[in-house]
C-alpha cells in the first residue's frame, strides 16, 4: 500500500469546529505557543494571505529577519505581534487558506488568534482605553445623556481636543469617530410594532422580524435602523423593535474578553429565543452583530439550544429581502433608480456565506454597481488605536483609490464604520451612504 499523500485543500466547504474555551488547555501557554508555531510555519510556507491584513506581513517579516529565516528563528516573545494585527475578519479562513478543516492540517487562523487574544486578556488584562472602546453600551448610554452628548460630539470633532484624546488615550486624532445621539433609535421607537400588515411566510423567513438595532444602530446612526424598519414595512414585513437589548459581544470578542461575551450572551439570547419561539425572525442592521449570532456564539456555546435556535432564525437584512424576492414577495417598483454605485462589501457580511445579496438588491433597484473587493482598513475595536493607524490606512488606501476611480453617484458599504474609515482616507469630502438608505431612496419612501 502506498503512503498517504497530502492534498491541496479548499476543495470542500470549510468546516468550523467549536471553541472549547472553558477548558484548561485552551489557556495553557505551552500548548498555545506550540499551536501558534505550527500554524505560523504553515503560513510561512504558503503566504497566500499576505495582502489581506497586516498580521501576515508582520509574521513574514519576523521570519525573514530571523537568523534561520524559518519560524524556529522567531522569538516566542514576538508571537503576539502577529496576534495584535489580526482583525478577526475571517477572510483568510473563507477565501484564501487551502488548509482549513476538513484538511488534515486543520488551520483556523482567526480562531487561533482569538485563542491567543483570550490568553493575553486572561494573563495580562487590557488597558483602560481598550476596555472603554469595547464597552459600547456603557459609552453609548453615557454619551447620549442630554448636554453630555453635545460635549462628546464637540470633542470628537475638534482638532485640538482630538490631539488631547490622542495623548491621553492613544485614540488617533485623524481616525473617524462616530457621532452620538440623544434621540437614540430605541427612544424613538420604544416597543414599536407594525400594525395592519398580515405576515406572509416564505421559508425559511416568516414575514415578521424582531429588529435588534445594535449599539451602533441605536446610539450612533439610528437612521440605519429606521431605514431598515421602513424598507421592511414597505415590503409587507412586520417589524417589532426590542424595548431592551445589550451589545452582541463582538467588541469584547475582538478584545479576547470571552467572559464578558458570555455575560452579554446571557442578557440577549433568552429574550431573542422567546421571540423566535413566538414565531418571529431576527434581523440586525450591522453585519458584525449578525455574524455573532450566526457563527461566533454558536461556536463558543456549542450545545446551547437557545443559541442554536437564535442562529437558525437570525438573518442579514439583505439576505432576508433576497429570500422574499425569490418567493415573489418583494416590491420591485423603484420610482427613483440609483445610478452608479461604488459598493464595498463588509468582511463580516461576506463570511456569512450568503452570497452578494446587497449587490443583487441594489442592482434590482436600478443601480450600476462597481464592487470594491478590498479591505477598508477598518479593524474593529482597534481602528482608533494610534499604534495601528498607519497599518490601517495603508491597508485601506487601495480600496479608497478604487472607490475614487469609480466615478459613482453614491459610495456605499454594508459596514458603516468601514465606510467612514474609507471617507477619512479619501479626504476629499466624499461620504458613504448605507445600502439600506439607498433602497429607501430607490423606493421613494419618505
Amino acid at each position: 500500500m502506498g503512503s498517504k499523500t497530502t492534498v491541496e485543500g479548499s476543495l470542500e466547504a470549510p468546516t468550523r469546529h467549536p471553541l472549547d474555551w472553558k477548558s484548561s488547555q485552551f489557556y495553557d501557554r505551552d500548548d498555545l505557543y506550540r499551536e501558534l508555531e505550527r500554524v505560523y510555519d504553515i503560513c510561512h510556507g504558503c503566504r497566500r494571505c499576505v495582502s489581506l491584513c497586516h498580521a501576515f506581513p508582520t509574521l513574514f517579516d519576523l521570519v525573514d529577519e530571523s537568523e534561520t529565516m524559518e519560524v524556529d528563528g522567531v522569538s516566542h516573545d514576538d508571537y503576539m505581534k502577529v496576534v495584535d494585527q489580526c482583525y478577526l475578519c475571517d477572510l483568510c479562513f473563507l477565501t484564501k487558506c487551502p488548509y482549513v478543516p476538513p484538511h488534515e492540517w486543520n488551520v483556523d487562523f482567526p480562531h487561533l488568534m482569538l485563542r491567543a487574544k483570550a490568553f493575553k486578556f486572561k494573563t495580562q488584562g487590557a488597558r483602560f482605553r481598550d476596555r472603554l472602546l469595547s464597552s459600547t453600551d456603557r459609552v453609548g448610554r453615557l454619551a447620549g445623556i442630554p448636554v453630555i452628548v453635545n460635549f462628546v460630539n464637540a470633542v470628537n470633532r475638534g482638532k485640538t481636543t482630538r490631539r488631547i484624546t490622542q495623548a491621553v488615550l492613544g485614540i488617533d486624532a485623524d481616525a473617524p469617530l462616530p457621532a452620538y445621539h440623544r434621540q437614540t433609535f430605541r427612544r424613538q421607537y420604544d416597543g414599536y410594532k407594525t400594525e395592519g400588515i398580515e405576515a406572509q411566510a416564505a421559508a425559511p423567513t416568516r414575514g415578521r422580524v424582531v429588529l435588534f438595532s445594535t449599539c451602533y444602530g441605536n446610539y450612533n446612526e439610528p437612521e440605519i435602523a429606521e431605514d431598515l424598519l421602513k424598507v421592511f414595512e414597505h415590503n409587507r414585513i412586520q417589524v417589532k423593535v426590542l424595548k431592551q437589548e445589550s451589545c452582541c459581544g463582538m467588541p469584547k470578542l475582538e478584545l479576547g474578553d470571552l467572559e464578558s461575551v458570555e455575560k452579554l450572551k446571557q442578557q440577549n439570547i433568552a429574550t431573542l429565543a422567546r421571540w423566535v419561539e413566538a414565531g418571529w425572525d431576527i434581523v440586525t442592521p450591522v453585519p458584525s452583530c449578525t455574524l455573532m449570532y450566526k457563527q461566533e456564539l454558536p461556536l463558543l456555546f456549542a450545545g446551547d439550544e437557545q443559541v442554536a435556535l437564535v442562529q437558525q432564525h437570525c438573518f442579514d437584512p439583505f439576505e432576508y429581502l433576497s429570500i422574499r424576492h425569490k418567493a415573489g414577495l418583494l416590491v420591485t417598483d423603484f420610482p427613483a433608480p440609483l445610478g452608479k454605485l461604488a459598493y464595498h462589501p463588509a468582511c463580516h457580511q461576506r463570511v456569512q456565506r450568503i452570497g452578494p445579496k446587497t449587490k443583487e438588491l441594489l442592482e434590482l433597484a436600478g443601480a450600476e454597481v462597481t464592487v470594491v473587493e478590498r479591505c477598508s482598513g477598518h479593524d474593529g475595536t482597534y481602528a482608533v488605536k494610534r499604534e495601528f493607524r498607519p497599518h490601517s490606512v495603508k491597508i485601506g488606501r487601495p480600496a479608497a483609490k478604487k472607490i475614487a476611480q469609480a466615478g459613482a453617484d453614491y459610495y456605499t458599504s454594508d459596514c458603516p464604520m468601514a465606510g467612514h474609515h474609507l471617507e477619512s482616507i479619501l479626504a476629499d469630502g466624499s461620504h458613504t451612504t448605507h445600502p439600506m438608505r439607498l433602497l429607501r431612496i430607490a423606493y421613494g419612501i419618505s
